[in-house]
């Protein structure tokens, strides 16, 4: 099956990735290996981060590419395949993964859609930051860890007690 997405140079655009089982909390737990995959491929395909948030089995993201360059799929696949590497193989393989010699870490795909608007992007980037809380991880989004919330805050974008007081 082939996949339609939307490429646009210098696009921004929302996206969520998961795990393969949900059940698992990697990001979290090995969430030193996941940020350095994420400087690595931003040093290598520069890309800006307007938000971001992780989840223990799955992360949201709303990304801006550099203006000649639409190539997130490429980003993803580095990010995922770094996170991967680096970590033991305990993972669970079916025969269709053996087969492909692929990781039993992530699901193949990733949502992806693309910011339309100004309130479009607010909508996303609201929603991203607002992840914990809806998942019940926290009470106030300031209590979650992993989250661009805070450069948001300490920025002026959000009061700390956004959605939690």
């Amino acid at each position: 099956m082939r996949y339609r997405r939307n490429y646009q140079a210098g696009g921004t655009y929302f996206f969520t990735v998961n795990l393969l089982e949900r059940n698992k909390s990697l990001l979290v737990d090995h969430i030193d290996l996941l940020r350095e995959s994420v400087r690595w491929v931003k040093r290598h395909k520069p890309f800006h981060i307007d938000a971001w948030v992780v989840l223990p089995d799955h992360l949201h993201a709303v990304l801006t590419l550099p203006e000649e360059d639409f190539d997130y799929s490429g980003r993803w696949r580095e990010i995922k395949k770094r996170f991967s590497k680096g970590l033991p193989k305990r993972e669970y393989l079916s025969e269709a993964r053996m087969n492909k010699n692929e990781r039993g870490i992530w699901q193949r795909r990733f949502w992806e859609h693309t910011i339309r608007d100004e309130q479009d992007y607010w909508h996303h980037v609201n929603y991203v930051h607002f992840n914990p809380l809806k998942h019940g991880l926290v009470k106030r989004v300031s209590d979650w860890p992993y989250s661009s919330f805070h450069k948001a805050v300490a920025t002026g974008i959000y009061s700390r007690n956004w959605c939690g007081e």
